[in-house]
């Protein structure tokens, strides 16, 4: 007597749930920035003067802040900090630009776009939490003139660029865990040219709507209220010096000035694209292409251009080296 086995429905399902939910993609393409020749070579010189120009000047602003011992304040001390983390930031999307616009197809391997995707986050993180910290040593300077030096002492100083690198990374990591528990089945076409939340959490097979949520808060309402903050900081500190002398006040609006700037160069974007609900927009490749190439390169250039001290010191820098 033969028996026939038949299979248990239930395991089945198991079964088809589980191949299901693995994650079958195992490699992204990006449909890049823009489909025309021309607009393609146009953005591919754009990002190469920025590469052979500014990305030069960060590492002068870095080595000129650790050569000079004049100096040695923090304002100059999270400076530099600020262009290493955009020089850092730069390399992470716009030399694979470089290379995709040199290739027929613009293909990332799935591990290679969710490591992109954390230090995007990670560096742009810690950026932002820098700028927080730069608004407070900001405060302390024109506000507490006279606490500056106990408050703002070199362990402070230390602590706080821990603070900040650590608090990038746990802001990062989370977005990083809540993309691994997704499944991938397909398609795999991404409709940028770099891996970001929004465009990758489109392509998951399943239900994204309390991940997409959760993706708003820990980096949209984030970033609103810290732009808020450091805004409302600012007119503080501006309110404080409103009756001052014209010198004092003259220099607080200058540094004021500097740093409203970079808050907007740096949030502007961010808020555009994170505190929305993940739609499509004509104008988000655009944006997110000043954000991550150009923008970061920018932000140590302005804060260097409105400060005497540091270009006095690497004009002596420049001399004492390259004319030698």
């Amino acid at each position: 007597m033969f028996y026939v086995k038949r299979s248990d429905p239930h395991q089945e399902t198991a079964e088809e749930m589980e191949k299901e939910n693995s994650t079958l993609v195992t490699e992204f393409i990006f449909l890049g920035l823009t489909q025309s020749p021309n607009i393609q070579l146009l953005v591919f010189v754009l990002i190469l003067i920025f590469y052979l120009i500014i990305l030069p000047g960060n590492f002068l602003i870095i080595l000129t802040i650790k050569l000079d011992p004049g100096l040695s304040a923090p304002l100059y001390f999270f400076l530099g900090n600020l262009a290493f983390l955009d020089a850092s930031y730069s390399f992470i999307v716009a030399p694979r630009m470089l290379v995709d616009f040199l290739s027929e197809k613009k293909v990332i391997s799935y591990r290679g776009c969710i490591t992109q995707l954390f230090f995007l986050h990670f560096l742009g993180g810690g950026e932002g939490l820098l700028l927080v910290v730069m608004a407070f040593d900001c405060y302390i300077a024109i506000c507490r003139p006279l606490y500056y030096s106990t408050v703002m002492n070199p362990r402070t100083c230390c602590v706080l660029l821990l603070a900040l690198w650590f608090g990038g990374f746990i802001h990062s990591i989370i977005q990083v865990v809540l993309i691994l528990r997704l499944p991938f089945c397909g398609p795999n076409q991404l409709d940028n040219f770099f891996c970001d939340v929004p465009q990758v959490i489109k392509l998951a097979c399943t239900d994204t709507f309390v991940v997409e949520l959760l993706m708003v808060f820990n980096s949209g309402l984030l970033t609103l209220l810290c732009f808020v903050g450091l805004l409302s900081s600012y007119a503080v500190i501006l309110c404080h010096v409103r009756g001052s002398a014209s010198d004092r006040k003259s220099k607080a609006m200058s540094t004021c000035t500097t740093h409203v700037i970079i808050i907007f160069l740096m949030f502007g974007p961010a808020i555009f694209i994170y505190t929305r609900p993940f739609r499509t927009l004509p104008a988000d490749k655009v944006v997110a292409f000043f954000h991550t190439v150009i923008f970061p390169l920018m932000n140590p250039v302005i804060y260097t251009l409105r400060n005497q001290e540091v270009k006095s010191s690497m004009r002596r820098l420049l001399s004492r080296h390259v004319v030698c």
